[in-house]
């Protein structure tokens, strides 16, 4: 998975984001070593502090946490990353739905077209 980057908003949430879509898609494994600063740095073409900062917020949502000497591992906590991932689901799921609306579409329409797109 490559990293994605625009210039529309701040460096690190995009890592933050992109880092979390990689645990909520199994990308990175529950109880699984995350790469260095550094060497993710280097992946994603930006400033190690940077990447820090990113990490550092996954250690606060609890996705991620240190062991001084050994570095980051994903949580093993299932929980907390399926409620992760509801939250990214719904965020896109209302993003369509608002967009739709735009678009004149009422829920129920919005829905029934979701439906015949998945056939």
């Amino acid at each position: 998975m490559s990293w994605e980057l625009d210039g529309e908003r701040p460096i690190y949430s995009q890592l933050l984001e992109q880092l979390q879509l990689r645990i909520i898609a199994g990308t990175y494994q529950a109880g699984q070593r995350l790469p260095s600063v550094r060497d993710l740095a280097q992946e994603a073409a930006v400033n190690a502090n940077t990447m820090q900062r990113a990490l550092t917020e996954l250690e606060h949502a609890g996705l991620v946490h240190a062991q001084r000497t050994a570095g980051r591992f994903i949580t093993e906590d299932q929980g907390k990353i399926a409620a992760t991932r509801t939250t990214f689901a719904l965020r896109h799921a209302n993003t369509y739905l608002s967009g739709m609306q735009k678009l004149g579409y009422t829920r129920e329409e919005s829905l029934t077209l979701l439906q015949e797109a998945d056939k």
